[in-house]
C-alpha cells in the first residue's frame, strides 16, 4: 500500500468523483482529511464513514469554498492535496457568478493558500474539466483536443456557459497563484464522468444518462465519457508519480448522446421504447474532434470500457431507486 504513513486531503468528499477518490486513498493505505460542508448532513457524509478503511483512517472535517481560511486545518500536516470541491451544475437561479463562478474561482485560491501555508504540502491535484480544454471557437475537422487546449473566457461569457466559465477561470486562476507560490500542482481534466454511485444522490454527469432513459434529447456534440474509478486512479496516479506534470485530459471513447443510446439499447432491449424517437440535427451541429490520450496513458491506467461504465451507472441508478424496468 503506497499510501501508508501519508496523509492526504479531498475537498468536496461527498461529491461522485472525490467519493470514488476518498475509497481508493483508503484502500492504498493513505489517512484522508475529508471536507464537507455540513458534517450533520447524512447525505453527505454516511457513505463516506462506512468505506474500509474510515474507521481508522478518514477524518471529516467542515470547510466551505467562500471562507477564507477554511481549508487551513482540513490541510495541516497534509503530504497532498487532492481539491475536487466546485459548484457542479448547468443552470443557475440567479446570478451565476454569485452561484458557480465565484465559488469556484475564490475556493480554488483558497485551498491553495492553505497549501502555501502547510511545507509538508508537497503537491496538489486540482479536479478540472474538459470544459476548461474544448470550449472555444478553435475549430478545425482534423484537430484533435488536448492538454494544449483551453478554454476561451470570452466565449463562454458571450453564450452563458456559466459552468464551464467557472472550470476555465478557476484552472487559470491556480496556473496563475501555484506559479507564483512555486506550489507543484497537476491537473485533472475529465471529460463525462459515469459509472457506480457511491453517494445516495444523481450527481449532474449520471444525470445525462437518466434524462436519457427519461426520454430527453440533448448533447447532439461528440463528447467523452470516462469511468469514475478510472478518473480516481488518474488522480492517485497524477501525485504519486514523481514525473506527473501539467494537465491530464481522459476519456475513454468519445460517443455523441445518440451512440450512446444505441449501445443503451444492446444492454438493455427492453428499453428502447424509453428513449428518445429522434436527436435533432439542425445546420448548427458543429464538426466532432476527439480527445487525445496519448498523455493520458502515461500514467499506466487502464481504462474500463465505455459498455461497463454505462451498465455501472444504469445498475447503479435502478440500485438507489431512480429507474425502474
Amino acid at each position: 500500500m503506497s499510501g501508508e504513513g501519508k496523509t492526504v486531503c479531498v475537498t468536496g468528499a461527498s461529491g461522485f468523483i472525490a467519493s470514488w477518490l476518498v475509497k481508493h486513498l483508503l484502500r492504498r493505505g493513505y489517512t484522508v482529511n475529508a471536507t464537507v460542508r455540513n458534517l450533520s448532513d447524512p447525505l453527505k457524509t454516511k457513505h463516506l464513514v462506512e468505506l474500509d478503511g474510515a474507521k481508522e483512517r478518514l477524518k471529516l472535517f467542515k470547510a466551505n469554498l467562500t471562507e477564507d481560511c477554511s481549508f487551513d486545518e482540513a490541510i495541516e500536516g497534509c503530504h497532498g492535496v487532492f481539491h475536487v470541491a466546485s459548484p457542479c451544475t448547468f443552470t443557475t437561479k440567479k446570478d451565476p457568478y454569485a452561484e458557480i463562478i465565484d465559488p469556484a474561482v475564490k475556493g480554488t485560491i483558497n485551498v491553495l493558500n492553505s497549501c502555501a501555508k502547510t511545507p509538508s504540502v508537497r503537491r496538489v491535484i486540482l479536479t478540472s474539466s474538459i470544459t476548461a480544454v474544448s470550449f472555444t471557437t478553435r475549430r478545425s475537422s482534423d484537430e484533435m483536443i488536448d492538454e494544449t487546449w483551453f478554454s476561451d473566457p470570452e466565449h463562454c461569457k458571450e453564450n452563458e456557459l456559466w459552468y464551464m466559465l467557472s472550470k476555465t477561470l478557476a484552472e487559470e486562476a491556480a496556473w496563475k497563484f501555484t506559479k507564483e507560490k512555486g506550489i507543484d500542482m497537476v491537473v485533472i481534466n475529465p471529460t463525462i464522468v459515469i459509472g457506480s454511485m457511491l453517494q445516495p444522490t444523481v450527481n449532474l454527469t449520471c444525470g445525462i444518462i437518466l434524462d436519457l432513459m427519461n426520454g430527453l434529447e440533448s448533447y447532439r456534440d461528440l463528447v467523452g465519457w470516462i469511468n469514475v474509478k478510472d478518473v480516481a486512479d488518474a488522480h492517485i496516479q497524477a501525485f504519486e508519480i514523481p514525473s506527473a506534470n501539467g494537465r491530464y485530459c481522459l476519456s475513454e471513447r468519445d460517443l455523441r448522446l445518440l451512440d450512446v443510446a444505441n449501445v443503451l439499447i444492446q444492454l438493455y432491449p427492453s428499453i428502447v421504447h424509453r428513449l428518445p424517437l429522434k436527436f435533432q440535427e439542425d445546420a448548427g451541429f458543429t464538426p466532432p474532434y476527439p480527445v487525445s490520450r496519448e498523455k493520458a496513458k502515461t500514467l499506466g491506467i487502464d481504462f474500463i470500457p465505455f459498455e461497463v461504465s454505462l451498465k455501472e451507472t444504469v445498475e447503479s441508478l435502478k440500485l438507489l431507486g431512480f429507474i425502474s424496468f
